[in-house]
């Protein structure tokens, strides 16, 4: 049963990767917290330029991960925009504009790495 839901959750987890880069998600980070707390098993970070590209990045996830039967547990922030919290149980999406993300640090707080500064004009597929 335990495999179950770990292929389950893989599948889910790569799911929603693919949900934000299908929207442009910047600096896509995703960190196993297993160790860290019973609450979830995995946190994403990701950024986007814009509240409204974050609205459609959160929407994104919620909409490809319902039809995969995940349970949305709730959306958090999406006025304004800035720091939106998908929680879906067992995995946690915080979609975020940069300086909101650099503010708050989630990857260090959560154990993972910084995504590496970009310099203004470089697109992400440098």
């Amino acid at each position: 049963m335990k495999a179950a839901k770990t292929v389950k959750q893989d599948k889910l987890l790569k799911a929603a990767v693919e949900a934000l880069e299908e929207i442009k998600g910047r600096d896509i980070v995703v960190m196993d917290v297993r160790k860290m707390t019973a609450l979830f098993d995995h946190v994403i970070v990701v950024s986007g330029e814009s509240t409204r590209q974050n609205k459609a990045l959160a929407n994104s996830v919620q909409v490809k991960l319902k039809a995969l039967g995940a349970n949305l547990i709730g959306v958090e922030g999406v006025d304004p925009g800035e720091w939106i919290l998908v929680d879906l149980g067992q995995i946690v999406v915080h979609v975020m504009q940069p300086a909101v993300r650099q503010h708050y640090k989630l990857e260090e707080l959560w154990g993972g790495t910084l995504p590496a500064p970009r310099a203004a004009g470089l697109s992400a597929a440098v």
